[in-house]
């Protein structure tokens, strides 16, 4: 579902801190996804919650931008839009450095590894090193999960405070993903609790039936979790034990790797 622009009340007003047209045009721009690849100006309007001449003055300087073509009918976003993602990857050198890391500890642990960082309630991957088609859900760099019901996102969270791991989960959208999936708050924050506790975490089928996974996390240099890193496989090829017990120190190692070359780089 595209997302709605309508600016949240916590959201600054317009004024010379808040440019209201940019972020109306990020909007038209989040508005495409794999639901909504093209899309008329009107669907445009509805999706954002724009007027038509609003959306037709941003899907213009978009196109003249070369971030948007169309055919006189349907819109959509060209390969040029990649740049303002891979801005952000080019701006953290590490996960070239940790790229061979990753992917020797896929090879040894013959499982899918993947790194990923916070972003409000969901996780972001930054890199994924693939071994086995272990998910329907097709995923790339730049691709979201909510961060509840992952091990990457308990993960991550377990870096926060309390008080800021509760806003976290108020703010997402707590939904059954699986007959596994926890969804009560207090049981969550006490999973990430845990989590922050043993210094891993394991999520046994609670993203999509099948799938369990591993994650363990990356310090920046003041000792701060910075992202996290993790190994997928299907329950079965191995159980949550058989994660637990033989790759779970091969994580730990690898992302005790990256933190040490996160740190020598003076990385955030």
């Amino acid at each position: 579902m595209a997302n709605s622009a309508v600016r949240p009340e916590s959201a600054p007003a317009p004024g010379d801190n808040y440019v209201q047209s940019f972020a109306r045009g990020l909007e038209v721009i989040r508005s495409f996804n794999a639901q909504a690849q093209q899309q008329t100006l009107s669907e445009v309007a509805a999706s954002t919650g724009l007027t038509r001449a609003g959306a037709r003055r941003i899907l213009l300087t978009l196109q003249t931008l070369g971030y948007v073509d169309g055919d006189g009918k349907y819109f959509h976003l060209t390969p040029r839009i990649l740049e303002l993602g891979f801005a952000y990857l080019s701006s953290l050198p590490i996960w070239n450095l940790a790229e061979p890391v990753m992917e020797r500890l896929a090879d040894q642990v013959k499982e899918s590894c993947s790194a990923a960082v916070l972003d409000r309630s969901d996780i972001v991957y930054v890199l994924r090193v693939h071994t086995h088609k272990i998910m329907s859900l097709n995923l790339g760099v730049g691709s979201r999960l909510p961060a509840y019901c992952t091990s990457l996102g308990r993960m991550l969270l377990a870096g926060l405070s309390d008080a800021e791991v509760e806003d976290h989960l108020h703010a997402s959208d707590l939904e059954a993903r699986t007959r596994h999936t926890l969804t009560d708050p207090a049981e969550l924050l006490r999973q990430v609790q845990k989590v922050r506790a043993q210094g891993w975490c394991l999520v046994d089928q609670e993203l999509e039936e099948g799938l369990i996974s591993v994650a363990a996390p990356v310090f920046n240099r003041a000792g701060a979790t910075v992202a996290a890193l993790n190994i997928s496989g299907q329950a079965n090829r191995s159980s949550a034990e058989t994660m637990q017990q033989t790759m779970l120190p091969a994580l730990r190692e690898a992302a005790n790797a990256i933190s040490m070359m996160l740190r020598s780089s003076g990385g955030r």
